[in-house]
């Protein structure tokens, strides 16, 4: 596992860890991922969860660190989570700081059962998230039957938003959208100022990207703390959505 730092950029502090797949020689996710099978993605599911969690121990995180699963592997939702709260017996570290994310690695074959294994999450403690939001299944329509604790921008709305006001205006709806659902909203792939300062502007202080911190590979990697100096006039300083 690699992780990389979800960052409050109100105070710096780090809301979450995400943990990001790498093969043992640190080669990449897609390399990984090229190798799951139908056959295997169950085993492969459940060691991620399994090594994330003992590995964060490891390396005392003191937050969330957040679990990409992937929802076709997952068949009864109470058993899958059977591996994932013995590792956290084990490693002694709290549920509550545990966020599922839904990955968007592959195609969802059965929508209402990915409700099912979500409310099944949230019931037991866990905080639940709905990644790349704004791409493919992770859109309105899933919204409307589940409300995670969090959705993660889709990247492609996040690229270069400073220059783009169709880009501002999508996701300043969506903020306003996650505000009356009392659901927190994440940035992911953040790689300039520009863009940290407009979605700041827009109300959103949860950022996670290489302008903040790259993945660091069974490691948890500095933050570059200079890219968050309050702009002039304290702009941007709202309330996290």
């Amino acid at each position: 596992m690699a992780f990389q730092p979800i960052v409050d950029v109100l105070d710096g502090s780090v809301f979450a860890y995400e943990a990001l797949v790498r093969g043992a020689d640190g080669s990449g996710a897609g390399a990984v991922m090229s190798r799951v099978t139908h056959d295997n993605r169950f085993a492969f599911d459940q060691l991620c969860r399994r090594r994330a969690v003992e590995l964060a121990a490891s390396l005392g995180v003191a937050t969330r660190i957040s679990i990409n699963f992937m929802p076709n592997a997952v068949y009864q939702p109470e058993v899958c989570l059977g591996t994932t709260l013995a590792a956290a017996r084990r490693a002694q570290f709290p549920i509550e700081r545990i966020m599922f994310e839904v990955t968007e690695g592959e195609r969802v074959e059965d929508r209402p059962h990915l409700v099912k294994i979500l409310n099944e999450y949230k019931r037991q403690g866990f905080t639940t998230a709905i990644d790349d939001f704004g791409a493919g299944h992770s859109g309105l329509n899933l919204l409307a039957e589940f409300q995670p604790d969090v959705i993660k921008l889709d990247m492609d709305l996040v690229r270069e938003i400073d220059a783009s006001a169709v880009r501002r205006s999508i996701v300043e709806c969506i903020v306003r959208l996650a505000r009356a659902l009392d659901i927190s909203v994440i940035a992911e792939g953040v790689e300039t100022k520009e863009e940290l300062a407009t979605l700041r502007g827009l109300g959103i202080n949860l950022l996670q990207g290489y302008l903040l911190a790259r993945p660091a590979f069974e490691a948890l990697p500095e933050i570059d703390r200079s890219v968050l100096q309050p702009r002039k006039g304290g702009a941007g300083r709202r309330a996290a959505a």
